[in-house]
């Protein structure tokens, strides 16, 4: 049976990376956006090589509704959210990790949904968020952003009118944790914001402001440059605050007005790239020198991009995969994979993964002077959440459209 490597530098990702709070790095865990260390990495990911629905799928479950958000990993969960847009319902749904059974589905909200957003966006598109004991997840409804908290068994602790949101796409980003507390970012046109409220009862602890003017990524932190910062695209530059009391720290005028991608990191450079009006993907010293170190005239909208081993990874929206060296921009390879990406590449231990929205999941080998595909593997028909691996097993949101008809799923990969 071929698998992926598990040789990877575990001491040299945790030297540059910084597990949120609460959010520990267990290898067997991926408890928020961007798994346990922050940079879509599962360093121990022992998978196999090739899956499908007639070849190591160990369960798929149905999912109602419709969302975007990726499968959250904590403990005994795999935890969703979903939107019954015929019904206006907006709810978060556990399922058991070990047989795809659905545990619970909590309604959230009745009405009030976005009847304005993007088509290829959800109201249910930001992943849930787990510390040890419980979950926190972000939802737009009636005109403003919510964050929400209940235990592992389904029952809310408290809920968080953030603030306002107005935004012609829709609303996307995931919540992450952070030393006691829960950071969600809002930024849109009337005026966006930062903010943060604790994990034990939902009290607001800083609101920072932000420009005027639509963005779409989801925070992120990382410990570069011998502090812990809050890294975030778009308005027309790269910014970094403190995640302990929101305070700006630096900003570095570049990539574009309106970014989706979280920012990724290696070593003191952070690395974005931009959506609208321009295209750009650049490199910023985080010492708060503003240095742009590189940039070139590649656009990765939607898709986040991946650092490994002194290389930076990304496949564009319309479907080419680039590997460029991190620290001057110099490219090493480039290849069309083709169609449509909405999710992000995921390091999944020595391999890269990437869906297709058509359902097609690409294996790239990393490094190397071209691009090696090392495996195509089909599920559904159109996939937009990214997939995230948690020891040995991947989980992803599919969804089958016949016709008229459209059914989601989360399946379970792993080896007979």
């Amino acid at each position: 049976m071929l698998r992926f490597s598990t040789l990877v530098n575990c001491a040299a990702l945790l030297a540059v990376f910084v597990a949120p709070a609460d959010a520990d790095p267990n290898e067997n865990d991926w408890p928020q956006w961007r798994g346990a260390t922050g940079d879509n990495k599962a360093a121990a990911a022992d998978v196999p090589l090739i899956w499908g629905e007639e070849e190591n799928l160990l369960w798929k479950t149905p999912v109602p509704g419709r969302g975007h958000s990726s499968p959250t990993v904590r403990g005994d969960y795999v935890f969703l959210t979903t939107a019954d847009e015929q019904q206006h319902v907006q709810s978060i749904l556990a399922f058991d990790r070990q047989s795809g059974k659905l545990l619970w589905s909590k309604q959230v909200f009745e009405g009030g949904m976005d009847d304005k957003a993007h088509r290829r966006n959800t109201q249910a598109t930001p992943s849930v968020a787990c510390s040890d004991d419980r979950l926190f997840a972000s939802f737009m409804n009636d005109g403003h952003v919510w964050v929400l908290s209940f235990d592992f068994t389904g029952n809310e602790l408290w809920r968080a009118n953030v603030g306002e949101f107005a935004s012609h796409w829709g609303y996307s980003a995931s919540p992450i944790l952070y030393e006691g507390n829960v950071i969600i970012a809002a930024d849109h046109k009337q005026g966006g914001y930062l903010a943060a409220f604790t994990q034990a009862s939902g009290s607001p602890v800083w609101t920072t402001a932000r420009p005027a003017d639509p963005n779409y990524p989801s925070p992120i932190v990382h410990h570069v440059s011998g502090k812990d910062q809050l890294l975030m695209a778009g308005l027309d530059r790269i910014a970094s605050y403190s995640p302990k009391t929101g305070k700006l720290l630096w900003e570095t005028a570049g990539v574009t007005t309106e970014c989706v991608g979280t920012v990724v990191v290696e070593g003191d450079l952070a690395f974005a790239s931009g959506g609208y009006p321009g295209n750009v993907t650049m490199a910023v010293k985080t010492d708060g020198s503003g240095e742009v170190v590189w940039q070139n005239r590649v656009k990765v909208y939607v898709p986040s991009m991946l650092t490994h081993d002194g290389l930076l990874y990304a496949v564009t929206d319309n479907g080419i995969a680039y590997c460029w060296d991190a620290a001057t921009g110099d490219e090493q390879w480039k290849k069309r994979l083709g169609g449509t990406f909405n999710t992000s590449p995921v390091l999944a231990g020595d391999k890269i993964v990437a869906a297709c929205e058509d359902g097609t999941t690409y294996v790239l080998a990393t490094g190397g002077a071209k691009c090696q595909v090392l495996a195509e593997n089909q599920l559904g028909n159109e996939v937009y959440a990214t997939p995230t691996f948690a020891g040995n097993r991947a989980y992803i949101r599919y969804a089958v459209i016949d016709g008229d008809a459209r059914q989601e799923y989360l399946a379970c990969i792993g080896e007979k």
